[in-house]
């Protein structure tokens, strides 16, 4: 049980760069200040963060670049995540509305999106650079707030615009997923986010590798009966196997 939590802790730092004892207080309210403290004391030994005046933040917080949380998520699983990309990209046709959310997973299909005319939205700045340099789809970019360590734009003005957009097939990434809180991510707005994409588009597909399973970070934007289709690098544990067949959600590895 300590290892899920620990594995949930730093991923939640990932997601957000830096969190306060405080913040896992509210994540964590069963688990007492002292055993929190003694995790991320195990995870700093591991070389995963640092720990900081009444908190942790990640190892590449120091640097000047916007891109250096986000280049150390990329090379997390990279070979999954590509094999799912392969997988998710069997699912687009020439001449569709496609929304493709922020994260390294869906940059992996970003980059082999050649030679297809897609009307592509997005959230994630680099995404969108990376289509437009390899296709003749056009590319819209949703405005907000630009989150430093995905470099995902979130907020108000996102879901205002996104209320103008129709979209035919989305691809959305989560930090976590478990049967019991669904799937998650660290940041409000971007959560917020992608429940209103949920909402508009018509097949949603999520893409996911199976380290991020069984982990739980502070906000829910989905459940298993929220989605059309769950695709992962590898055959998942039974008990995803059986959720998605009882939530009628297909399920590719």
């Amino acid at each position: 049980m300590h290892m899920h939590r620990r594995n949930s802790i730093n991923q939640l730092i990932l997601d957000k760069g830096e969190v306060r004892l405080k913040d896992l207080e509210e994540v964590f309210p069963e688990v007492s200040s002292m055993t929190l403290r003694r995790d991320l004391i195990y995870l700093e030994n591991k070389g995963k963060i640092i720990r900081t005046r009444g908190g942790a933040r990640t190892i590449s917080r120091p640097a000047n670049s916007i891109e250096d949380v986000y280049s150390q998520r990329a090379t997390i699983n990279t070979e999954a995540k590509i094999r799912i990309a392969k997988k998710a990209i069997n699912y687009i046709e020439s001449g569709r509305s496609v929304y493709i959310d922020s994260g390294t997973t869906t940059m992996c299909l970003a980059k082999i999106l050649t030679n297809m005319d897609l009307s592509i939205l997005t959230c994630g700045p680099n995404i969108g650079l990376e289509i437009g340099k390899n296709t003749m789809s056009s590319v819209t970019l949703l405005g907000g707030q630009l989150n430093r360590n995905n470099l995902c734009t979130s907020g108000i003005y996102a879901i205002e615009f996104l209320k103008k957009i129709n979209i035919d097939i989305a691809f959305l990434a989560a930090s976590s997923f478990s049967l019991d809180n669904g799937f998650t991510i660290g940041n409000f707005n971007e959560s917020e986010l992608k429940k209103a994409v949920i909402k508009k588009a018509r097949h949603k597909i999520l893409l996911m590798d199976t380290s991020k399973l069984d982990k739980t970070l502070p906000y829910t934007f989905a459940h298993l009966e929220d989605i059309d289709t769950l695709i992962f690098e590898k055959e998942p544990p039974e008990s995803i196997v059986k959720a998605a067949q009882s939530a009628s959600v297909t399920l590719v590895y």
